[in-house]
């Protein structure tokens, strides 16, 4: 589930995307592909896609990047960003 993405309204699943993967700059590329060839052409409404991530044990800076391309195609179809942090146990 690490990216469920669905109407607000009613929880309606549009999407899921990264299966297991919980690292959060490989979820934030995929979330771009699918933004870019899909999610783009969503009607306007209200959306959210609920990013469920891992805390990175040995991370010391960098990570994802939210892209202002992204940014504008959130705004266009009404879509928010919902950062879900989970205690990653490996």
């Amino acid at each position: 589930m690490p990216i469920n993405i669905y109407k607000e309204e009613n929880f309606e699943t549009i999407k899921y995307l990264c299966d297991e993967d919980w690292d959060l700059p490989t979820q934030m590329d995929e979330l771009e592909k699918w933004l870019n060839e899909e999610g783009k052409n969503l009607p306007k409404g209200k959306y959210v896609a609920d990013i469920g991530f891992g805390i990175r044990k040995d991370a010391s800076g960098g990570g994802a990047i939210l892209s202002s391309k992204v940014i504008n195609i959130l705004n266009q179809i009404g879509m928010e960003i919902y950062f879900s942090e989970y205690r990653n146990e490996k």
